[in-house]
């Protein structure tokens, strides 16, 4: 099942690119370094500052314990072929992979990826997962496109030993042309024991759940939505009151009309933010961590960018590409990943 493990040393493509601009008075862009790999990555945790893993294309997984200096990497095949990840998630006790399209395969490893085992397999002709995240070791979600009429739901209370697909009875059902997009692996946002879920395509809408997706509700979103490729792409939240949407039109990423919008009230009501202004299209957004709600930035096509007021106002930190991008315990250094690429970014 698994491929030859070996020690990608980081001879680290230093395209170190000093920056200077400043999201406050102390915050400053040093420098970004990015690490060449042969596959595709929309799915990055960093465990703490030293930890960091992906899941890519071609059955693909990988990490460091060193803070990036040196990487171990392997893949998955199953049945002979190999899956495509989009999804990962990590507790205090294991590595959780998901991948998308049918069959879908939810892996579990307990021993740093030497070993997976096959803990959840779902066919459904539909089937298209997007994401997954954790509240705590021993509850967890994962989401995907719809099928049968609601969007497709995994939870598991038992530490990811089982999986439980939800019944479209519990769920607020899905409207025609309503699916997500496996971005970023951020259409799940968790805080305490609440969790958002956000779709795209014909409709951009935010579900959301108080109790660890026991119940929920849907909410209407003013961001883009009546195409195959608009609408929400990623959404993350400060705390249970302050949550952030991004996304747009993946076929027209320059358009900056009606892809960003925040809440206050715990993602029952959005209001558009910076709208026709920088940026357009981003598939990730992330609160910084210390940043009181205030300092976001999100990364995307073309480029990654940074807010300093809450969403209201935004500057270009970057032009590089990068589909996804996630903090550590502080605000000195984020990770971001995309097409054949891993990389940090260093603050001052």
């Amino acid at each position: 099942m698994r491929a030859l493990t070996f020690l990608l040393m980081l001879t680290i493509c230093a395209c170190q690119q000093k920056n200077n601009i400043q999201l406050n008075k102390s915050l400053q862009i040093d420098q970004i370094t990015t690490t060449p790999l042969t596959c595709s990555v929309r799915a990055l945790e960093v465990v703490n500052d030293k930890t960091v893993w992906f899941a890519g294309s071609l059955g693909q997984f990988g990490y460091t314990n060193d803070g990036g200096a040196t990487w171990k990497i392997d893949s998955i095949k199953h049945k002979g072929e190999a899956p495509h990840f989009r999804s990962i998630a990590i507790t205090s006790n294991a590595v959780f992979l998901l991948s998308i399209a049918s069959p879908a395969l939810l892996y579990k490893s307990t021993d740093n990826g030497e070993n997976w085992r096959l803990v959840h397999e779902d066919n459904h002709k539909d089937i298209f997962y997007d994401s997954m995240a954790f509240w705590n070791d021993q509850e967890g979600i994962a989401m995907g496109d719809p099928t049968d009429g609601c969007l497709s739901v995994l939870i598991t209370r038992n530490a990811g030993e089982s999986w439980e697909k939800l019944p479209c009875n519990q769920l607020p059902a899905a409207e025609e042309g309503e699916a997500a997009f496996a971005a970023s692996n951020s259409n799940i946002s968790i805080y305490g024991n609440q969790v958002w879920i956000v779709s795209g395509g014909k409709r951009a809408r935010v579900f959301h759940s108080d109790d660890k997706g026991k119940t929920w509700s849907v909410h209407n979103t003013p961001i883009v939505e009546g195409g195959k490729m608009t609408g929400i792409f990623t959404c993350d939240f400060y705390d249970d009151k302050t949550g952030i949407l991004f996304g747009g039109n993946w076929e027209e990423k320059e358009n900056k009309i009606s892809n960003k919008a925040v809440t206050k009230d715990g993602g029952k009501t959005w209001k558009l933010v910076a709208d026709g202004q920088h940026p357009g299209y981003r598939s990730s957004v992330r609160y910084l961590p210390e940043g009181k709600g205030n300092h976001i930035m999100a990364a995307g096509i073309p480029g990654i960018s940074v807010s300093s007021d809450g969403g209201n106002s935004w500057q270009m930190l970057n032009e590089e590409s990068f589909y996804t991008l996630r903090f550590g315990s502080n605000y000195k250094e984020a990770w971001v990943a995309g097409d054949k690429k891993i990389g940090k970014i260093i603050f001052r």
